[in-house]
């Protein structure tokens, strides 16, 4: 099985791209964020065509999440329970094929010390009490999604320019890390220990052509799913194509 996550930067002015991706890599399912529309504009029949059922929790041109899958959904969660219609369209749970899967786009959080950055950091809060009443760390869950954190140092380009920052201040590392400490693996350092793999790159000053990147976009697993996980990569090919996202797809196969 191929799991997928990839923040699309407007699905609208990004769908060639994923339909192109789409054909290429065939995965099971693909997590998407940052999908900016809403739900009666998001390209169905497209993705339908393409072989893709589709769940969604959209936004008018912000935020929104989306999972499209060969293998169906169910018991579908939209959200946080206590969440109102003017809240942020950011998680989405599903059952999908035996495993729980929430795709999460979390606030960015603009600046260390602002408004914006308490918010992301109680949002993440929220996102561990929702695995807490919702999930089973002996199961099968897995949570992907651009999290908007560099974990370690060795995912951020100059450890020493970023200290401090937005996506890699201790404060946003700590509630990742207490949201890791529900009970998973990150994918990608089962199988890559050294440095300089990065998921999104600024598209200013040359940021991809240079690797000035974060590697802020994941797929952590259960224990369960973590021994049946064979290969996760970040598909770099992508953000050198025309008019791509600012973000690459990162990939996790089970067996």
């Amino acid at each position: 099985m191929k799991i997928a996550t990839w923040n699309v930067n407007s699905i609208i002015a990004r769908l060639p791209l994923v339909i192109r991706w789409l054909e290429k890599e065939q995965p099971d399912v693909l997590c998407m964020q940052e999908t900016k529309c809403s739900d009666d504009k998001f390209p169905l029949l497209e993705l339908k065509s393409a072989g893709y059922d589709c769940i969604l929790f959209g936004q008018q041109s912000y935020n929104g999440v989306a999972i499209i899958s060969q293998a169906g959904c169910a018991n579908e969660i939209r959200g946080f329970p206590e969440d109102d219609a003017a809240s942020q369209a950011r998680s989405l749970m599903a059952d999908i094929a035996g495993i729980r899967l929430i795709n999460v786009y979390v606030p960015n959080g603009q600046s260390v010390g602002s408004e914006k950055y308490q918010f992301k950091l109680q949002w993440m809060r929220r996102l561990r009490q929702l695995l807490d009443q919702n999930c089973d760390p002996t199961s099968a869950v897995l949570l992907c999604g651009d999290f908007n954190v560099a974990p370690e140092e060795r995912d951020v380009h100059d450890p020493r320019l970023w200290q401090n920052r937005i996506l890699f201040s201790d404060a946003e590392r700590a509630a990742l890390q207490h949201i890791k400490d529900w009970g998973f693996t990150d994918t990608f350092r089962l199988h890559t220990e050294e440095g300089g793999h990065y998921s999104w790159w600024d598209y200013r000053a040359g940021g991809f052509r240079r690797n000035l990147g974060l590697r802020i976009d994941h797929i952590w697993v259960s224990a369960p799913l973590a021994k049946r996980n064979r290969k996760t990569w970040i598909d770099k090919e992508t953000r050198a194509w025309e008019r791509p996202s600012d973000h690459a797809p990162v990939v996790a196969e089970f067996e």
